[in-house]
């Protein structure tokens, strides 16, 4: 995610972008009823023009529609197959304390196209952020596939980590994706693009 820099002299204000603070990732946890507030002034940030609905010359800008919005209820896959869809699942995760799900899936996603002189070192990395038993980022599966997956990792190929981002994935599906999509977040969201296409 791409910084976002101001000189020092607007550091306190910044210029009526003052939500623009999620995107640095500084937001303090807040009550589950502001996150859809939140959750728009993120998307304001992250996909320019999302309000406007007008598409502009910069190819890199993302635009949302209502469409793809509707299609991320059809399946997990279909939500986690958009870039975007991926940004407000994982901020949805993290009103619930459980986003490193979404950050372990996206990172096993990342280690399959690892070229094989690099996935010693991939492969470490993704162990001790997400399943070692102290990890900062623990994953919740059981001691058995925690035992198999810090073996495999010891001789990494480029499917060590599928039984565990396949559990994961589940873990998701079943729990924290049906609740999403009955989110405040996401029908705000929904209706808000809706709206805008009305116009």
């Amino acid at each position: 995610m791409p910084g976002f820099f101001f000189s020092h002299n607007n550091m306190t204000e910044l210029n009526g972008k003052e939500d623009c603070k999620l995107a640095e990732g500084k937001v303090h946890k807040k009550k589950q009823k502001s996150f859809g507030a939140d959750l728009k002034s993120y998307l304001k940030c992250m996909v320019p023009h999302i309000e406007s609905g007008i598409k502009t010359s910069n190819s890199r800008n993302v635009m949302l529609s209502a469409e793809e919005v509707i299609q991320w209820s059809q399946s997990l896959e279909k939500l986690l197959a958009s870039q975007s869809g991926q940004g407000v699942f994982r901020e949805f995760l993290k009103s619930e304390f459980s986003e490193e799900n979404i950050e372990f899936w996206l990172a096993c996603e990342d280690y399959k196209k690892t070229k094989s002189d690099h996935l010693h070192g991939k492969a470490e990395r993704i162990y001790e952020e997400f399943v070692q038993s102290d990890a900062i980022k623990q994953i919740n599966i059981d001691y058995q596939m925690r035992a198999a997956t810090a073996k495999k990792a010891q001789d990494p190929t480029h499917t060590s980590f599928d039984e565990a981002q396949k559990t994961v994935y589940i873990l998701m599906e079943r729990d924290s994706y049906p609740r999403f999509l009955k989110s405040k977040s996401y029908l705000n969201l929904l209706n808000q693009l809706q709206t805008n296409v009305s116009k």
